[in-house]
């Protein structure tokens, strides 16, 4: 089941974040880490079009969206490998039409998915904090 966000959600989607953040990014410094999970809480999850997957009634993953671009896609790795990233970016593309993405060139998880599902690389930059190189990519529009 894909939901709406509320904001008794936080504990858990931070601790999904924490699980699935180090294996996507194990190239992210602590310091860094650290302010996103503050960030998360405080900036992102609040701020953002954010739409939680339950699997058994207890959240297992979350897509948050600004607009058309996927601000975050995070699955549990209990959960990983089963379709439910595929079923969180369906649905927001139902909703929203072709989406948006910037993923670190380095993300051996994200990169790949997103690749699979058909997203193209439009454009290249860098994240400031650390200097890690991104990639900007998009679902086409044809």
């Amino acid at each position: 089941m894909i939901r709406t966000y509320d904001r008794s959600d936080a504990d858990a989607l931070i601790s999904i974040w924490d699980k699935a953040e180090v294996l996507a990014h194990p190239f992210l410094p602590a310091d860094v880490r650290n302010q996103v999970r503050r960030d998360l809480r405080n900036l992102y999850l609040p701020h953002a079009e954010t739409w939680v997957l339950e699997v058994a009634g207890t959240p297992a993953g979350f897509i948050a969206m600004i607009d058309t671009e996927i601000g975050g896609l995070f699955l549990h790795p209990s959960h990983q490998k089963q379709g439910l990233g595929r079923q969180m970016v369906d649905h927001v593309v139902a909703l929203k039409g072709p989406l948006e993405v910037e993923v670190f060139k380095a993300n051996k998880i994200g990169l790949p998915f997103y690749t699979q599902y058909g997203f193209e690389i439009i454009g290249e930059g860098t994240f400031e904090p650390t200097g890690d190189e991104t990639v900007k990519m998009a679902m086409p529009t044809t």
